[in-house]
């Protein structure tokens, strides 16, 4: 209190102590530029990510794209085929949308049959909330006229992935932006600078970064991403694709994997997130017997549709081993399935749209570890995995 201060900056940046609070970068060994980097949701509180930690998935690498070169087409099976630069989009009346965005492949881990070792946001990281700023699609669209027969838009990417995926119209008509601002600020360019597609509720890969292109169609692109990828072989031996809206989900985030209860028995906050694509939650229950009893936790207001909502829930810790446990119900009556419900339904052949309950094991000297369900039992013809005792 006697030294003076810092100067200003023209950019703030956080504290210099707070430098491990960063995404985890995990690049594929393979394809180079191809990757993920995670939230750290174990590190952050409350429901809205700071840009700068917003997940990252990445086909090609990053784009840098010059917005005064950079144009969104829309043509096909249109009266008028458009194309815009981001100047004539700014001129739009603008909407604000708050709403979360989840990559399918988000906590797959959990198809493996040892639990993930790994911090939850470093499992389960592939999914952040932000307030998105941009142009109802459906404007563009009633501008550009689209035709009767039209049941699809194919949305490409400005990547040298050249990302393509297909849509259905009713989505682009009813809640769809194309967005330019993220939390009040130009979209960076790891997600999706200068145009973004944003499609709330809906899994991550729709929502299409450095939008260059939207051709309305008759039919589905059938292109990598919905066919070979993001789409699972059940145990029926039927494929189950164009898996668009993100079912409930819920995490606790503290405490959970790799933290330490340092202080002994005593009283703890139990807090994580919640989220679904059909609309909001509607209740999340916490359990500290590994299922056994349940309580109701309280969320964070406001609650919106297809956000992140934060819960809370106090917990006396008595000091011996406990498991936690949470399940999201949503406004649909939805219930977040036990892992053994998911493999049964799914069997082990997928790799996207993991959505079951997630167990934090709390040990007797306050060490905190992923663990499967106790009653989980050996399945040779799922080929599920053993109990983790």
């Amino acid at each position: 209190m006697k030294v003076p201060g810092k100067e200003f900056t023209p950019y703030g940046k956080p504290s210099e102590y707070e430098a491990d609070v960063s995404r985890f970068p995990s690049p594929n060994r393979v394809m180079r530029n191809s990757g993920v980097a995670w939230t750290p949701l174990h590190l952050l509180e409350g429901s809205i990510t700071p840009n700068g930690l917003h997940f990252e998935r990445h086909h090609n690498g990053v784009p840098q794209i010059d917005p005064d070169q950079h144009e969104l087409m829309i043509h096909g099976l249109v009266k008028h085929p458009l194309k815009f630069t981001v100047d004539n989009l700014l001129r739009y009346p603008l909407r604000s949308q708050i709403c979360f965005i989840e990559c399918g492949g988000n906590s797959n881990a959990g198809f493996n049959k040892q639990p993930s070792r790994a911090a939850a946001g470093y499992f389960h990281g592939m999914v952040s909330c932000a307030e998105w700023t941009g142009i109802p699609l459906s404007i563009l669209l009633h501008e550009a006229g689209i035709d009767k027969k039209a049941k699809w838009l194919i949305a490409e990417g400005g990547d040298a992935f050249v990302m393509n995926i297909s849509i259905p119209v009713e989505k682009a008509m009813d809640d769809a932006i194309v967005a330019l601002y993220q939390n009040g600020e130009r979209i960076r360019p790891e997600n999706g600078y200068p145009l973004r597609l944003v499609l709330p509720g809906w899994e991550g890969v729709l929502n299409v970064k450095w939008l260059r292109r939207l051709t309305v169609s008759d039919s589905p692109a059938m292109a990598r991403n919905e066919t070979s990828k993001y789409t699972e072989l059940l145990p029926s031996g039927k494929a189950r694709q164009f898996t668009f809206e993100m079912e409930a989900k819920s995490l606790i985030t503290s405490p959970s994997s790799g933290m330490v209860l340092k202080d002994g028995p005593g009283l703890y906050q139990i807090s994580g997130l919640a989220w679904t694509g059909s609309g909001k939650i509607k209740q999340v229950d916490v359990s500290t017997d590994g299922g056994r009893s349940w309580a109701q936790a309280e969320l964070q207001g406001p609650v919106l549709p297809k956000s992140l909502t934060r819960f809370r829930i106090p917990w006396h810790w008595q000091g011996g081993p406990s498991i936690l446990k949470s399940r999201a119900i949503d406004e649909t009556g939805y219930i977040q399935p036990e892992r053994e419900v998911l493999l049964a339904n799914r069997g082990r052949h997928g790799f996207f749209h993991y959505n079951a309950i997630v167990n934090w094991e709390v040990e007797s000297d306050g060490n905190v570890n992923h663990v499967y369900n106790r009653n989980e039992k050996e399945n040779n013809n799922l080929g599920l995995d053993a109990s983790w005792d």
